[in-house]
């Protein structure tokens, strides 16, 4: 939104200077209109650092968004207006920073301006694919049933990736409980048995030493592996902003043992559900590869989708080079090609997106019956190393009493 400087007069001839912030300066006169001012001046205030709205943009919850597609499309469908279903929603939500966004979005519709072009002031809420399948269905008139649309997308999307976090949080709530017991001992439990054991003046065994050498290591350079853990992490995050890094971290995420094969068939799912939407909602197929190519959440999977866009430039076929990569399964292709030879393309993909939905759904129950009894004996077994370090020398001790 852009700011505005004005000065008005009221209906008791008072003048007034102020500023507010509107889409639009027609905008801001119909916002101003509103409240009985006489406009006398409106200037756009040029951004600078001061003036700039540092504020963090908040998104919507995707199980929020979804209901609101679908109330959205049920209204319309009902026959009311788009500014009155706007109004119904906007104070019927639960999301604050949706319901605040309705508003505003009223207020645009009410100067006359389309509803995808309201949409597009809001990138971080409504995404490129969202805007682009309202225009195509303000272009159709279908606007109800595109929104149905994307309620059953997103709606899928949420499904798919809260089986691939299900899948994941357990390792990682292990892991991090793994690592916070074993700092635990070393820090506070070890130290208590290091003096009984100078006092033994015995030879300890190997894995005491190793243990009470990582004890003394961690409470006096415990600095060094939280300034590693910052450096990692950091130099994760720098690398991932770079194309070809992005590229590398995901196709080793790609090729990790187990989780490799969830990770692709998840990216796999969205997007042949992401170009069925598409297509479904008359978007150009080259336009649609463009904006799948950027939601598909993998460099690996978005790389061969941009060179599929460039083999249809050039009058070739989409399924050509996707059989040439690794990431691509075989049934992909295949359905891609008859889809291309038959017409069908929208409605095998959607075949296809249900298909691996479903085996998303069966390799994360797998890996969670497969990585909990694994995890477990993990855990046992690495507190149990600690315990044996300690307890070793504490039976010898014992036996020379007796």
């Amino acid at each position: 939104m852009t700011q505005y400087q004005y000065t008005v007069k009221n209906v008791k001839g008072e003048r007034k200077n102020g500023q507010l912030k509107a889409n639009s300066q027609r905008e801001a006169y119909g916002l101003l209109r509103e409240k009985q001012y006489r406009v006398l001046s409106l200037t756009e205030v040029p951004e600078t650092i001061w003036t700039k709205d540092l504020s963090f943009k908040q998104s919507v919850k995707q199980k929020d968004f979804v209901i609101y597609l679908r109330q959205f499309s049920t209204l319309l469908k009902a026959g009311i207006t788009i500014v009155d279903a706007t109004n119904i929603l906007a104070k019927q939500t639960n999301s604050k920073v949706l319901q605040k966004t309705l508003y505003e979005i009223q207020e645009s519709l009410q100067q006359g301006n389309a509803l995808s072009e309201v949409y597009e002031q809001y990138p971080h809420i409504f995404k490129k694919l969202f805007t682009n399948m309202i225009r195509a269905g303000e272009a159709s008139g279908t606007i109800a049933d595109t929104l149905e649309r994307l309620a059953d997308y997103y709606e899928k999307q949420l499904r798919t990736k809260q089986k691939v976090m299900a899948a994941m949080t357990y390792p990682a709530v292990i892991a991090i409980i793994t690592t916070f017991v074993v700092f635990f001992l070393l820090l506070f439990v070890v130290p208590t048995f290091v003096n009984m054991f100078n006092d033994l003046n015995a030879t300890l065994p190997t894995i005491t030493i190793w243990v009470l050498t990582a004890s003394k290591w961690i409470q006096q350079d415990w600095w060094i592996i939280l300034l590693l853990v910052i450096i990692t992490v950091s130099g994760l995050l720098l690398i991932k902003k770079q194309p070809k890094g992005a590229y590398l971290l995901d196709a080793i995420l790609l090729k990790i043992p187990i989780f490799g094969t969830l990770f692709q068939k998840a990216a796999i799912s969205r997007m042949t559900s992401t170009l069925a939407s598409l297509f479904a909602s008359s978007v150009p197929i080259l336009e649609a590869i463009e904006i799948t190519e950027k939601v598909v959440g993998n460099e690996v999977v978005a790389k061969v989708l941009h060179e599929g866009k460039t083999s249809l430039e050039r009058g070739d076929s989409l399924a050509e080079p996707m059989e040439q990569h690794w990431v691509i399964p075989p049934l992909v292709t295949q359905m891609i090609a008859i889809g291309e030879k038959t017409g069908s393309l929208e409605s095998l993909l959607t075949k296809v997106s249900t298909f691996y939905e479903n085996e998303v759904e069966a390799v994360a129950e797998q890996l969670k019956s497969l990585i909990e009894p694994v995890m477990i004996v993990l855990l046992a077994g690495v507190v149990g190393f600690v315990v044996l370090a300690i307890m070793i020398p504490m039976f010898d001790m014992f036996n020379q009493i007796h």
